[in-house]
């Protein structure tokens, strides 16, 4: 039975194309699995496991339905859906996992991150997200009432879209000494992440680095991995 890694279907009430295929995929490939880890950006923002949509109702039942056959869920965090709590782990069965973890797939040691910590050239949002990370500034926000939240998180997401339109793309993607670094650090001979939205596999002579990519109307990237390896699969 494989292991299938998934990031970045950015899901929102206004692309339900990717909600339709997310939840063909948890469907029909997922509960022939051992494990679906997420790795980050399910969302395209998250205001607080108390906010209420049609959206979040199905994708809550779709992945507890697949947990409930027998399937691990497995869940870490993204820049966009950061603010995902226990409770909703809860609620769909998953599993949190922190923002390094380690993990053995078919005899083969592994590191999984979202991606994000690895682009350290990009100063801005390195700094933005050590504030929005702060355990008091997280709990002062979701003290807000939801609807305010919802509006900040719109403002957050409009700013955000202006000033990568203003960044040199080379800063966007994992700083490669760096990410060399963490990989040295846990011993490990593969690292799978994604954030970048640039669906790769890197090869070199010390570790692989395998890149999910982004959903599109047309595309899932889902990375499978059984005794034979891996790859990427066609949905």
């Amino acid at each position: 039975m494989p292991i299938y890694f998934i990031a970045d279907l950015h899901l929102s009430e206004s692309r339900p194309e990717l909600t339709a295929l997310f939840l063909r995929f948890m469907q029909e490939k997922a509960p022939h699995a051992q494990a679906v880890y997420i790795l980050g950006d399910l969302f395209d923002f998250w205001v607080g496991d108390d906010g209420q949509s049609s959206l979040i109702d199905s994708v809550k039942q779709t992945i507890r339905a697949v947990s409930n056959q027998g399937v691990a869920c497995y869940f870490q965090h993204g820049n966009r859906d950061f603010m995902i709590g226990r409770r909703f782990a809860r609620e769909c069965g998953m599993t949190l996992l922190p923002d390094y973890q380690l993990v053995e797939l078919f005899g083969q040691k592994a590191l999984l991150c979202h991606g994000d910590t690895l682009c350290i050239d990009d100063l801005r949002y390195q700094a933005f997200r050590k504030k929005v990370h702060q355990k008091w500034r997280q709990k002062l926000f979701l003290m807000l009432p939801l609807a305010v939240r919802l509006k900040i998180a719109h403002k957050i997401r409009h700013a955000s879209k202006q000033d990568k339109q203003q960044k040199p793309a080379e800063i966007m993607d994992v700083n490669p000494e760096f990410t060399a670094g963490i990989v040295k650090q846990y011993g490990v001979p593969l690292l799978i992440h994604g954030h970048t939205h640039r669906e790769n596999i890197h090869v070199n002579e010390l570790f692989t680095r395998i890149v999910l990519g982004d959903w599109k109307v047309d595309y899932a990237s889902v990375l499978k991995f059984d005794e034979q390896g891996f790859e990427f699969v066609k949905d």
